[in-house]
């Protein structure tokens, strides 16, 4: 099973060199290379809980094919991507890291798992449509890259760059494959805490957006996202960078305005998401602080597996975008290279939730919950090494919840070491 994805890669290749008239900028532009990323995730578990710990070790290798594009006024090209994840250290009492697949019934994880993924795409212009597996990285729809191999999705993809300043992003998605898996299967809504009706499935995700660079300090950006017959979401966001003094100031602000679609058999949506985070950075220094608030009769829907990328992105324990919640953090980078050690950079942050308003079952309404991040990462920059990377993140997570619900009090290690190599 392990030599399926080089056997259809190479049955890609072979295909495409033997047809003349797509033997010139399909190949010559193409590109190979594949990635090794080792993780270990150890989720602690703190209180009372049925599973003490998540805590697994595996290794992942992501093969990626990008081919040029066939000569003429429409190109046309092949991308082929291969995913192979295989266990280090695990056990049915410790799974659910979202690194290794497992059992349902006994929660045996698997040895090993892996899949092919092939997109068809064809180029007009800066225009490009993509058929096939996709990987969008969008505010209404962000792939998840946090495990040991990304999530991915089928369906359409149109981005077009034809008018200066402006991307055009459409798409229609019918499958959803997720991190620890190598099966598609219909869409459904995240639904921790019993936001939503899980189970709940719909074969239907439209997309439509737009980022349009204002200026060099200034962009603009809407969305539009409807998951059929469970829920629709808008998006605006503005992004400016302003000198100040010696340094320079970011603004990113982020709403989302969310209701329910057709039948709902996700149950009520009713949210309006309003995110605002300020970053000062001078030199090596940079100190950000974030408000988000959250407005209406439930939490924020989107696609379960997905990131929600709203301004607490990056947290590890939780999303913090439960019902009527206020969030308030800050966060403080350090860039190494100041103090002669390019390649090596560290975060720390604070993030507070209060104002929660949860099912009585879950502990009711006004919880808090709180996170505490310690990020270390390293790159290396020259030799025989290069690239190889080296990422430790740390967080302490609490909650006054009851303890029925998802997200429970916890201390999380996550270690991840990625090295790309090029193949051509």
């Amino acid at each position: 099973m392990h030599t399926c994805i080089l056997r259809a890669a190479g049955l890609c290749l072979t295909f495409t060199l033997a047809s003349s008239s797509w033997a010139g900028g399909f190949i010559e532009d193409s590109k190979a290379s594949v990635t090794a990323r080792n993780y270990y995730f150890d989720r602690d578990f703190k209180g009372t809980s049925a599973q003490s710990a998540a805590r697994e070790w595996a290794q992942g290798f992501i093969f990626r094919f990008n081919s040029g594009f066939s000569e003429g006024p429409v190109g046309f090209g092949l991308d082929a991507q291969g995913l192979l994840g295989l266990k280090l250290d695990s056990s049915p009492d410790r799974v659910g890291t979202g690194l290794l697949p497992y059992d349902a019934t006994d929660h045996e994880p698997r040895d090993d798992y892996s899949e092919l993924g092939l997109t068809a795409k064809a180029k007009v212009s800066k225009t490009e449509l993509q058929v096939g597996t996709i990987s969008t990285l969008l505010p209404v729809v962000f792939a998840s890259p946090s495990r040991l191999l990304p999530q991915t999705l089928r369906g359409t993809y149109l981005r077009s760059q034809d008018i200066d300043n402006l991307t055009l992003h459409a798409g229609w998605l019918d499958r959803m494959n997720q991190r620890d898996s190598t099966n598609y299967q219909k869409i459904t809504m995240a639904a921790p805490n019993g936001r939503f009706n899980g189970k709940a499935e719909s074969d239907q995700f439209v997309f439509m957006g737009a980022d349009y660079k204002w200026s060099d300090a200034l962009t603009l950006k809407y969305y539009h996202a409807t998951l059929k017959d469970l829920y629709r979401k808008d998006f605006v966001g503005v992004e400016h960078l302003q000198p100040l003094g010696s340094g320079r100031l970011k603004s990113d602000l982020r709403y989302f305005v969310a209701g329910e679609d057709g039948a709902a058999g996700g149950g009520k949506v009713d949210n309006r998401n309003l995110g605002m985070m300020f970053t000062y950075t001078l030199g090596a220094h940079s100190l950000g602080a974030g408000y988000m608030q959250l407005t209406g009769a439930t939490a924020m829907p989107y696609i379960a597996g997905t990131e929600p990328l709203v301004i607490t992105e990056g947290s590890l324990s939780s999303e913090f975008i439960n019902p009527k919640e206020r969030s308030w953090q800050v966060k403080y980078d350090y860039d190494f290279s100041a103090q002669g050690v390019p390649g090596l950079k560290g975060m720390v942050r604070y993030i507070d939730g209060s104002n929660i308003d949860l099912p009585v079952a879950l502990g009711g309404d006004d919880r808090h919950e709180t996170e505490k991040d310690v990020e270390l990462s390293y790159v290396v920059q020259s030799g025989s090494m290069k690239g190889l990377g080296l990422r430790v993140r740390h967080a302490w997570y609490r909650n006054d919840f009851a303890p029925a619900a998802t997200f429970r009090d916890g201390n999380e290690l996550r270690v991840n070491i990625d090295y790309t190599l090029a193949l051509w």
